[in-house]
């Protein structure tokens, strides 16, 4: 192992072009960017960190899988150089360890090794490692690697700001009107358990988390007279009212992450019978995830107290609710799913959704607690 009132698209454009202006080095911003090197030879980590002696860098040292780990947990670190070889367990291992990890997925890894065959190679790219380089290394090519995947990194995590912004966004439309705190957090929850009912695929499940904040976000181009109003919504302000599904979509559209939700978003408010908005759909045209979210959404309104209503209690809405499937604007089958699901079931989605193989929608909700904390909510 040796070296050698606004409208849409002004509210869409200050958000979704930040990233664009952060599509640059680290160097460009402002930022030092932090490199782990983990080698159990001390000369070989010399010799990596003489390779970029002149360039602006943070180095962290461990000399095996534990210390790195141990790093990574209270470190931001940007980029990983590592050895095929590591006491403690071998490079991919650790690659895959590390990978599997939400907090650390992202972070690009350059493997490194003095063992020739391209098996090898195959080997760290299959554990996850973003560049492999066999030795002995050419200084400039190692330089030349790492600014590239610092780079990228840099690109990532603006991206990751980006929608922490419309997460954020989207309970800051919520925390304008008092009575509907914490209904966002009510509906990713619990659209998430009659998902895991449902037996839903974990991207679904994702999905419908999202949704449960982002659901409402167009609404951010909604007035507050019409908003928060207490009599009843003209037909010019109740057409205006309609517009925050498509609004919310528009916002939402731009970042590729949040494709599988703009369905929800968009038609949670179709009807079975085909006489919502804005599309006009029926039946099962009307995508799954919007349907359970619906369901959720409006028994969620109707047990909370509101500006222009009382707090029903639990039979009330169940009646209600299927009263207006009676009607023919709820899906059948999915309310009465919804009405036969039992404490037990709710407890078991809820759960599921604390449980360590759903980090990734716990991470979401740290990024949510640090804005909301940041901004001063």
């Amino acid at each position: 192992m040796t070296f050698i009132e606004t409208k849409p698209a002004e509210i869409v454009q200050p958000v979704l072009n930040f990233p664009c202006s952060w599509n640059q080095s680290f160097e460009e911003i402002g930022y030092t960017p932090s490199i782990l090197i983990v080698d159990d030879l001390e000369i070989n980590r010399r010799l990596l960190k003489a390779m970029l002696k002149n360039t602006t860098y943070k180095f962290l040292e461990a000399r095996g899988a534990e210390e790195a780990f141990r790093i990574l947990a209270r470190e931001q670190i940007d980029l990983v150089v590592l050895d095929l070889m590591i006491p403690g367990m071998s490079g991919p291992e650790f690659c895959r360890k590390m990978k599997a990890n939400r907090r650390t997925q992202l972070v690009p890894v350059l493997m490194m090794t003095s063992l020739q065959g391209v098996e090898n190679e195959i080997h760290g790219i299959d554990s996850g490692a973003d560049e492999y380089l066999t030795k002995p290394l050419h200084p400039a090519l190692v330089r030349a690697r790492v600014r590239a995947m610092l780079r990228n990194k840099a690109s990532v995590d603006s991206l990751e700001e980006a929608e922490t912004i419309l997460f954020a966004l989207a309970q800051a439309v919520e925390s304008r009107d008092e009575y509907t705190a914490g209904h966002c957090e009510r509906l990713a929850t619990y659209s998430v358990a009659v998902g895991v009912t449902l037996g839903l695929s974990k991207p679904e499940l994702v999905a419908l988390h999202r949704g449960g904040f982002l659901h409402d976000i167009g609404k951010v181009a909604v007035p507050d007279r019409i908003l928060h109003g207490t009599t009843k919504l003209t037909q010019e302000e109740w057409t205006i009212m309609k517009l925050h599904t498509i609004r919310g979509e528009e916002i939402c559209r731009p970042m590729k992450s949040l494709a599988p939700v703009l369905p929800i978003i968009r038609s949670h408010h179709e009807r079975w019978d085909g006489t919502g908005y804005p599309d006009g759909l029926a039946g099962e045209d009307i995508p799954l995830l919007a349907r359970i979210l619906q369901v959720v959404d409006i028994y969620d309104a109707l047990t909370t107290k509101r500006t222009y209503k009382p707090t029903m209690s639990h039979h009330e809405a169940i009646q209600l609710m299927q009263e207006e499937t009676d009607k023919g604007w709820r899906d059948p089958d999915l309310i009465s799913l919804f009405v036969s699901v039992s404490n037990s079931s709710w407890e078991q989605g809820i759960a599921e959704f604390a449980s360590p193989e759903w980090s990734e929608l716990q991470s979401m909700r740290e990024s949510l607690q640090n804005m909301q904390h940041s901004i001063g909510r």
